[in-house]
């Protein structure tokens, strides 16, 4: 049986999309970390057997940058 690990949402501004997040999921964000090699800061929720991870952008570079640019938060 397949299942989903995670779900990625790129956010523009991590700490008020953690704010927002933990209304809306009911539940509180259980980690933050930094990713350098990847130039993102990340925040993670717990929604049962599921996790969902929010990525913000450190540098222009990056390839969440590059997805916010095109595409917008999502």
């Amino acid at each position: 049986m397949n299942k989903i690990e995670h779900i990625g949402i790129a956010v523009r501004n991590l700490e008020k999309s953690i704010d927002l997040y933990q209304r809306l999921l009911d539940t509180d964000c259980y980690k933050t970390e930094q990713v350098a090699s990847e130039f993102v800061n990340t925040a993670f929720f717990k929604t049962g057997e599921n996790k969902v991870e929010l990525l913000q952008a450190t540098a222009p570079e990056s390839a969440i940058a590059k997805f916010l640019e095109k595409k917008g938060e999502g």
